[in-house]
């Protein structure tokens, strides 16, 4: 017997490791499957913590995946605690200062390697303008 979920508990399950999917009204725990999903592990949090049916549907997906789903239901839905509208709250993001250090570096060789080649340049032709 499928366990049957309230809305609020799967709504909690928006994160890369702890992502549940609501599709036609079963409960699906992909969480193991968000590093191979074919579009990326922001399509599937994207639609997580609400009724994923559209976005499935629209995408048009094989009937392997389709299959593959099997593996990942863990329930259903109680349709009676699904809010009639829901308002769009996007999933947490991860803080990264790994990137930033080197973004400034980039942005700082961006503004001084074409200085020192124009420079480089207008040496090249003082110098020869001189012989």
């Amino acid at each position: 017997m499928a366990k049957v979920y309230a809305y609020d508990e799967v709504s909690k399950h928006r994160a890369i490791k702890d992502c549940w999917l609501v599709i036609d009204g079963k409960v699906y725990d992909v969480s193991p499957f968000m590093d191979d999903h074919p579009g990326g592990d922001e399509v599937l949090l994207s639609s997580s913590g609400k009724d994923a049916t559209a976005d499935f549907e629209d995408i048009g997906h094989s009937d392997s995946a389709k299959e593959m789903m099997d593996k990942y239901l863990i329930g259903t839905i109680d349709m009676s605690t699904v809010p009639s509208k829901r308002t769009f709250i996007p999933p947490p993001q991860v803080a990264s200062n790994a990137n930033k250090g080197s973004d400034f570096m980039i942005k700082i060789l961006q503004f001084i390697v074409p200085l020192l080649i124009l420079g480089l340049a207008f040496a090249i032709r003082s110098y020869t303008k001189e012989k």
